[in-house]
């Protein structure tokens, strides 16, 4: 049996303290990787200190927005674990309401986050990658509404698009320099997240949330919404050897709900 092994890597998983990011950031670990949270809020650290110990992670508080503190949290990375091995770029945000009423400054912050958060942490992660003998990936965690369109989420479904399209130019800027970079696409995954969504989206719809989680289901052709965990894995895959020979992909978890 194949076992996954990232004993001296070390990883930066943004937006790594709740719902995917936390998956992330636990089965990172548990594959043995040193693992930065950096995130608005990093209280997760201290339990997962005592779980994992405490060199094998740390937590900077910051936001993806703010490129001094970027490249502030990037130069500390380097400093404290001694290499810059693995991006996952999870940090992101959502708004709801139909594109005749998003407010501007819904788009701009939803923008800021989910579009120019991942393009600020990946080109300090990648001008470092460059130093490195052993260069690096970079994973980020787009969505399936970065291929499909979906109601009261335009400004999400633009910045989820312009993830993909960041993925893909990078790639090929970065495939010579032995820099992988790719993007996972969730589906419905039963986060706070999307706990949030049903709610208003059930308000903006007119409709109750529950009716919302019985359509979300019903769209999936195994039947369920997907798990955390099950993000995680797709994650853990291209982190490791087994998808050195990946780069430009946007990787469906969706439980068959998008076939492209």
């Amino acid at each position: 049996m194949y076992t996954i092994d990232l004993k001296d890597k070390v990883a930066v998983v943004t937006g790594g303290n709740r719902g995917i990011g936390k998956s992330i950031v636990e089965i990172l670990l548990k594959a043995g990787a040193k693992v930065v949270v950096y995130d608005m809020q990093v209280d997760s650290v201290e339990e997962l200190k005592k779980e994992y110990g405490e060199e094998n992670i740390a937590g900077y508080a910051g936001s993806v927005t703010d490129s001094k503190a970027v490249e502030k949290m990037t130069t500390e990375v380097v400093e404290h674990f001694g290499s810059y091995d693995l991006l996952i770029n999870n940090a992101g945000i959502s708004t709801m309401d139909y594109v005749v009423d998003i407010k501007e400054e819904d788009w701009d912050k939803v923008m800021d986050v989910n579009a120019k958060g991942v393009f600020l942490v990946s080109q300090q992660a990648a001008r470092q990658m460059l130093k490195q003998e052993n260069r690096g990936k970079i994973i980020n965690i787009s969505s399936q509404a970065g291929k499909n369109g979906y109601r009261g989420m335009g400004n999400y479904v633009s910045s989820k698009h312009a993830v993909l399209g960041l993925t893909k130019t990078m790639a090929v800027e970065l495939a010579p320099e032995q820099i992988n970079v790719n993007a996972v696409c969730p589906g419905i995954v039963e986060t706070e997240m999307k706990h949030r969504e049903r709610v208003i989206g059930a308000e903006v719809r007119g409709m109750k949330p529950e009716e919302i989680e019985a359509e979300d289901n019903s769209q999936v052709p195994l039947g369920r919404t997907a798990q955390p965990e099950e993000i995680a894995k797709v994650v853990l895959f291209l982190a490791s050897e087994m998808g050195d020979y990946l780069t430009g992909q946007a990787v469906n978890v969706t439980g068959g709900m998008t076939m492209h």
